[in-house]
C-alpha cells in the first residue's frame, strides 16, 4: 500500500471528491522521505535563480527509495506535490529527482535533463537492482 489513508478520507473518498490539501497530507504522513525531498528541492529551488534543482543523494534506506519511488510513479501523488509546491518534477532513476520552475518545463534544460542522452549517461552498476 503506498498511502496510510485514515478512515475518515476513505468515506469522503467513497461518497465524494476530497481536498487536494487533505490529499497532500495523507501523503506527507505516508512517504515522509519522499515529501520531505521535495520540500527540500522546492525550498533551493524558490531560494535560487536556475531552472532547476536536483538531488544526487540516494536514500538513506530502501524503505526511502520505495517512498520516492511511489510518490513519483504515482500521476495523482506526483501531480498533487507539484501544485502543492509549485513546480514540475522529473525523475531519473532511483533516486534523482529534480525540481523546476513550471515555465522552465518547455526549456532547454528540461529538455535535457529528461532527455535519452542524459537518461543513458545517468546509468551505472550501482543503481541496475534500486
Amino acid at each position: 500500500m503506498s498511502l496510510d489513508v485514515s478512515p475518515q478520507l476513505l468515506a469522503q473518498a467513497e461518497h465524494d471528491d476530497i481536498r487536494e490539501e487533505d490529499f497532500v497530507a495523507t501523503v506527507r504522513e505516508s512517504l515522509p522521505y519522499a515529501y520531505g525531498l521535495i520540500s527540500e528541492l522546492s525550498d533551493k529551488l524558490r531560494a535560487s535563480d536556475a531552472d532547476f534543482v536536483d538531488n544526487l543523494t540516494p536514500p538513506p534506506s530502501e524503505a526511502d527509495r520505495g517512498q520516492l519511488l511511489r510518490a513519483l510513479a504515482s500521476n495523482a501523488i506526483r501531480g498533487s506535490l507539484e501544485r502543492h509546491f509549485g513546480i514540475s518534477l522529473a525523475f531519473m532513476n532511483c533516486h534523482r529527482v529534480a525540481a523546476f520552475r513550471p515555465e522552465a518545463q518547455d526549456g532547454e534544460s528540461y529538455a535535457k535533463f529528461t532527455s535519452l542522452r542524459a537518461q543513458i549517461l545517468n546509468q551505472s552498476p550501482e543503481l541496475r537492482d534500486c
